[in-house]
């Protein structure tokens, strides 16, 4: 597998479902709560937007096939989402609208499968990316591969949930915004790559 591509993944799983951008959320839908309860929704949400990105990375191709979409469509369609992801981060509107979706949960329900798991972690962007990516490799070590990346990446998730209080401390306001429109300016790119690539498969680049 070529690291090149592991790399790749991880940037845009990672830059996609934002961890750090998260941990403030996290924070504000658990808030009064004790460690060990934030600790049970931390591990819920986690296992659960892993079983939903794992059903999309399995059967995500099957059910375009169904549907009668080609992979390169899906990956411009991707590409596009994602970029409006990136817009949506460099401009602070992804933010306020995590936050009106945290605002719309009962404080005193479970936030573990909503809104945390879905959409926070396994959202539109997350599942298109998982899609993408495993679309880009035909080899059962290369899918395990992505998996990896993804189980990494979800690790990183909890363990922001776990210290978010610091983590949040630590950066400040200023500090998550900074990193935010940072992974912004990647995901950007990154998804511009997406669209190219599609374009590629229609036989439309070089």
């Amino acid at each position: 597998m070529d690291p090149n591509f592991l790399i790749t993944a991880f940037v845009a799983l990672f830059v996609v479902i934002d961890p750090i951008g998260l941990a403030p959320l996290f924070v504000a839908l658990t808030a009064g709560m004790s460690k060990q309860k934030r600790q049970r929704i931390a591990i819920r949400a986690t296992l659960v937007a892993v079983g939903i990105l794992l059903v999309f990375s399995i059967f995500g191709d099957a059910i375009l096939t169904f549907i009668g979409i080609s992979m390169p469509a899906f990956r411009i369609a991707g590409g596009i989402l994602l970029f409006l992801t990136a817009l949506d981060m460099l401009f602070e509107r992804r933010q306020k609208r995590r936050e009106d979706q945290a605002d719309e949960d009962d404080a005193d329900d479970d936030p573990s499968v909503f809104p945390l798991a879905i959409p926070l972690i396994a959202g539109p962007g997350a599942i298109a990316t998982m899609i993408l990516l495993v679309g880009q490799t035909d080899t059962t070590a290369g899918f395990f591969a992505i998996l990896a990346v993804l189980g990494a990446v979800l690790v990183i998730v909890f363990a922001m949930f776990m210290a978010a209080s610091f983590i949040e401390r630590l950066l400040g306001k200023t500090g998550i915004t900074v990193v935010t429109r940072l992974l912004g300016m990647l995901l950007a790119a990154l998804s511009v790559q997406f669209v190219l690539d599609g374009l590629q498969g229609f036989g439309l680049g070089g």
